[in-house]
């Protein structure tokens, strides 16, 4: 088994343990983690694709190295924002939850307190 298969069957490791991650765990730090697991997982898969290919002797593409670069930075940002409204979240009802549920235990009103 050369290093491209490994490190491809490595990332559809991370893509299968991600989704699962993000249907299975109902906490939302847990689906953002597993999110960025199965991200983690793409990025990856995208640069054994690359490398596969310029292993083949089609020429280095820099538009998967870009893609990757790209989606790192974003993904990182976008984690940064769901963190902030999580955390926004648990300042204003006390539980990092998104369960119904639990904020009509708090309100029972249904109004904004």
């Amino acid at each position: 088994m050369d290093a491209p298969t490994l490190f491809g069957l490595c990332g559809a490791a991370l893509v299968a343990l991600g989704l699962f991650g993000l249907i299975i765990n109902p906490q939302p730090l847990r689906k953002i983690l597993a999110f960025n697991l199965l991200g983690g997982g793409v990025f990856l898969l995208f640069g054994v694709i690359a490398r596969r290919g310029a292993a083949d002797g089609l020429g280095g593409d820099p538009v998967p190295q870009g893609l990757v670069i790209t989606g790192i930075v974003v993904a990182f940002s976008a984690t940064a924002v769901a963190i902030a409204l999580l955390l926004r979240l648990f300042d204003q009802t006390g539980k990092a939850t998104l369960d119904a549920d639990d904020a009509r235990q708090k309100d029972p009103d249904g109004g904004n307190a």
